[in-house]
């Protein structure tokens, strides 16, 4: 361990690789990697990249960090994929569009399944993206699934969140929910030589102007990745963020928020690994069997099964 540590804090890409590995599979030695050296974290700047299915949310983040990288920049990218709920697999397909950047020396891509976790984002993304910060990255991308209106928990996790929509594939109706509405720090209209962008942009700009005034409106960008247009425009945007939210002290905010969340999801994790371990046993086949036939709730078994952990634990 001594020496993966020691690798990670040189941006060995097979160190960290292990390291979220263990994120990944083995919690107890990422969070003891995460202990050591978390003195070294703090200082990687986080993107989120969301936005419905199909609009190029993969096409948009290699732009991005090519143009980055060019500045001498080092990137960690998370690209989370869906899962299959049969086979437990995902297909990676974000890390393919993206293959010119792994052999880059200061590039670290990982694609991360989701494994049924809700939300966009995959059960092991808050240690990787602590794990990618320790490693010495300058900014860290969080692409998250594409599931549409449920992935909110980026903004739980990332600085500035970028929404990317794209016209001609219902994304005005997708830009109406109020929860997507509420995360974007930044808006993106994707493949804006397409039939339809202005009207996309124009329907935006309504939604914002009904919504709350905010020190912050968020700027709405016209790109086409495919060809690297309007992605100069975008990176100054996410520069622009930056300096607001440092200048009003919103920074600070948003990480306390994030090591908030990042107890919560370690007390959550360590809790439901107690659960599942106390439903392989023989007692709780036989609650099952009661809840069955009527003779219990399966509310009174939830509380009874709490109760157990909370004394074990005490």
């Amino acid at each position: 361990m001594m020496e993966l540590e020691k690798l990670l804090l040189n941006r060995d890409k097979r160190a960290i690789a292990r390291a979220i590995t263990y994120a990944e599979d083995d919690e107890e030695k990422a969070r003891e990697i995460i202990r050591k050296l978390y003195k070294r974290s703090g200082n990687a700047y986080i993107v989120g990249i969301t936005g419905p299915p199909g609009v190029g949310k993969s096409t948009l983040t290699d732009r991005l960090v090519k143009n980055l990288v060019e500045e001498g920049k080092k990137i960690g990218i998370i690209a989370v994929d869906p899962t299959s709920p049969f086979t437990g697999g995902s297909i990676l397909g974000d890390r393919i569009r993206m293959q010119d950047l792994t052999t880059h020396p200061n590039v670290y891509i990982r694609s991360m399944g989701t494994r049924g976790h809700l939300g966009g984002l995959s059960k092991g993304t808050y240690m990787a993206v602590r794990i990618l910060d320790i490693a010495g990255m300058d900014y860290v991308f969080v692409e998250t699934v594409g599931v549409g209106q449920s992935e909110v928990d980026i903004i739980k996790i990332a600085d500035t969140v970028v929404m990317v929509l794209a016209p001609g594939l219902g994304d005005d109706i997708q830009a109406i929910k109020a929860g997507i509405m509420e995360i974007a720090d930044i808006f993106v209209v994707n493949k804006s030589d397409r039939e339809g962008a202005d009207k996309t942009v124009l329907e935006l700009n309504m939604m914002l102007d009904l919504d709350m005034p905010k020190e912050w409106r968020p700027p709405i960008v016209k790109t086409v990745a495919q060809e690297g247009k309007g992605i100069g425009e975008v990176l100054e945007k996410i520069h622009s963020h930056k300096e607001y939210l440092i200048s009003s002290g919103q920074l600070e905010e948003r990480r306390k928020n994030r090591i908030k969340m990042e107890i919560t999801e370690s007390v959550k994790n360590k809790l439901m690994k107690d659960v599942f371990a106390k439903m392989g046993n023989e007692e709780f086949d036989q609650k099952i069997q009661k809840v069955m036939a009527k003779e219990i709730d399966p509310y009174t078994v939830a509380e009874a099964l709490y109760r157990q952990i909370l004394e074990r634990r005490e």
